[in-house]
């Protein structure tokens, strides 16, 4: 496993549909060494620190694996590293392989596996698409949210390593569709709930699901 790329950017504004919208998502590549910390990427930032960003989202993977299927979807070919608003374009860490919970060392960062993305509006201004965010979503192909659990230097070419795994954890593909396209499940549901670092996003469609189902929380 490896750091394809690295990318950053500060917020800007753009125009959409006839309103100005403040947005971090035109990540750009940049070379040589990133400082990671606790509270993101150094150079980059977020023009919605209520939705975007924090302790469950400090840090946003995308696998290079899925640009060939976006390519031919978008018609666009080849699309430059940080188009989906990723800050680690990587290789070989996939949603249905690696769990909530598990521990990385990218660079010499140490980030922890937390959860899928759930994409906003501002995915489809990035790729100019305004259905691409739903489109993205049932996909499947969300990427990956990390927090920091040791700040480090991430850069292109870097390598990935796993340090600990939680197997006994849900995958974050198995997670979105637990939330999202599972009819059973409940079990999982509750194993997802007491995962620690599980955000409220994730947590509410989960916790609806129990709730709808006669099926108590507190078990």
């Amino acid at each position: 496993m490896r750091l394809r790329a690295v990318s950053v950017s500060l917020p800007r504004e753009v125009m959409h549909e006839g309103r100005t919208v403040h947005t971090g998502i035109f990540k750009e590549p940049v070379a040589g060494p990133v400082q990671v910390r606790f509270a993101g990427l150094e150079g980059d930032g977020q023009a919605d620190p209520e939705n975007h960003g924090g302790l469950c989202k400090t840090v946003y993977a995308y696998p290079c694996e899925h640009y060939a299927h976006w390519e031919d979807i978008l018609k666009r070919r080849p699309l430059p590293c940080g188009q989906f608003g990723e800050n680690l374009t990587t290789e070989g860490l996939l949603e249905d392989q690696v769990h909530i919970g598990g521990l990385y060392r990218a660079g010499t960062a140490l980030l922890q596996v937390t959860q899928p993305r759930k994409p906003c509006f501002k995915l489809g201004i990035r790729v100019g698409m305004s259905k691409f965010p739903a489109i993205f979503f049932q996909s499947g192909r969300l990427g990956i949210y990390l927090r920091v659990v040791e700040e480090g230097r991430v850069q292109e070419g870097d390598s990935i390593a796993l340090v600990d795994d939680a197997p006994e954890n849900l995958t974050v593909r198995r997670l979105w569709q637990l939330a999202y396209f599972e009819e059973e499940g409940f079990e999982e549901c509750l194993l997802a709930l007491r995962l620690p670092h599980l955000s409220p996003e994730w947590r509410q469609p989960l916790a609806t699901r129990l709730l709808s189902a006669g099926f108590p929380l507190e078990q």
